[in-house]
């Protein structure tokens, strides 16, 4: 202990001597956390429309004044033809075009039924498909309205109508915010833990200080546990700097343990710190060293499950979800922070994640060389 109390007194004081790192562990994060939820936005909102109104009748009008007023939909501009609109979209200047066709109100009153047209610009898919479906289901509430004004009393029975009563479980105000944040955090606390890791024995290298550490009779152990205990430290400051950003800014407040939620973060954080050792053990330059970090880190976030869904990926994609310890991160940030979850609901996470940190731990110290 006495080694280690001498080591972790030198890597806390190279690191409080240089104030680049003490922003990037401590004022980074935080700004990031405040600016990265309000950007990450999954609210497909003004979505480029153009209509081509070919009846002019007061259906038609309702119609297009149903669709702009749903918050939604921005009209761009009104054309007389579906090929003037088009140009629109070539020019992206629209994302959708509507186009009511002649006689919409009279065959909708005699023969009780009529087809819309619309094209949809499906470069970007998820818009595309996001903003087709609002459509759709504005035309289909319009299309119900106008049924039940339709029917007469006394010579129909009234159409039945179904209620639905939605409950919305941990999010009821659906804020997209809730379910970010806790994944932002989890993916800061990685990058933060692993780039600083990484860096740290090849800065040692570059400066030549690794050799005197090497001519001492400072065991490997000693030496990976003095690198790893102060970022450990830090990372849980950040942590702790998240969660009451998570609050100021955001209202978010933990549902389940927060013992149990920095008990796993503490074994998280020995796997990444431990990932971040190991690549600065195999690396000679700090560039290396952070093509590397950044290289995994990459993988890890896309793959995490934070902004795409892991259950939309496909087959071999999910296999490999399994060796990346981002994703049982950010899915058990949700499950404590949003809905409460216990011990028993992130017990086989944690074991993954534990497993995750001997390995990396053991690796890094056995490829640790004190010669060359």
């Amino acid at each position: 202990m006495r080694t280690i109390r001498f080591l972790l007194a030198k890597e806390f004081r190279q690191i409080f001597r240089n104030k680049a790192i003490l922003a990037m562990i401590l004022v980074v994060p935080v700004m990031q956390l405040v600016v990265l939820p309000l950007a990450a936005n999954y609210e497909v909102k003004n979505i480029n429309i153009s209509v081509v109104d070919n009846d002019h009748s007061t259906y038609s009008a309702k119609l297009i004044f149903k669709v702009t007023s749903s918050g939604y939909f921005r009209m761009t501009e009104a054309k007389n033809t579906f090929n003037d609109a088009f140009k629109l979209i070539e020019t992206d200047k629209a994302d959708l075009v509507l186009e009511i066709p002649h006689g919409f109100e009279q065959r909708l009153i005699r023969e009780d039924e009529q087809k819309l047209f619309i094209a949809v610009n499906a470069i970007n898919g998820t818009k595309a498909n996001l903003g087709g479906a609002y459509l759709n289901n504005i035309i289909r509430n319009f299309n119900a309205d106008l049924r039940l004004q339709m029917i007469v009393p006394g010579k129909l029975n009234p159409m039945p109508v179904v209620e639905i009563a939605p409950t919305n479980w941990y999010n009821p105000l659906l804020d997209y915010h809730v379910f970010m944040v806790p994944g932002i955090l989890a993916v800061l606390l990685t990058m933060i833990g692993s780039y600083l890791t990484a860096l740290n024995i090849v800065k040692e290298k570059e400066v030549g200080t690794i050799e005197q550490i090497n001519v001492t009779p400072i065991k490997k152990h000693h030496f990976i546990l003095g690198k790893l205990i102060p970022f450990l430290v830090l990372s849980l400051v950040v942590f702790t700097l998240g969660l009451i950003v998570a609050w100021a800014v955001y209202g978010i407040v933990p549902a389940g343990s927060i013992g149990l939620m920095y008990g796993f973060i503490l074994i998280y954080l020995l796997a990444v710190l431990g990932l971040g050792l190991l690549i600065s053990t195999y690396c000679d330059t700090q560039q290396q060293a952070m093509f590397i970090a950044f290289f995994f880190l990459m993988i890890f976030i896309m793959m995490g499950g934070l902004f795409t869904p892991i259950e939309s990926m496909p087959g071999w994609a999910k296999s490999l979800t399994a060796l990346n310890p981002v994703s049982y991160m950010i899915d058990v940030m949700r499950m404590i922070v949003l809905k409460g979850s216990g011990f028993n609901n992130i017990k086989h996470q944690l074991m993954k994640v534990f497993l995750f940190a001997v390995v990396f731990n053991s690796w890094a110290i056995w490829n640790y060389k004190k010669t060359t």
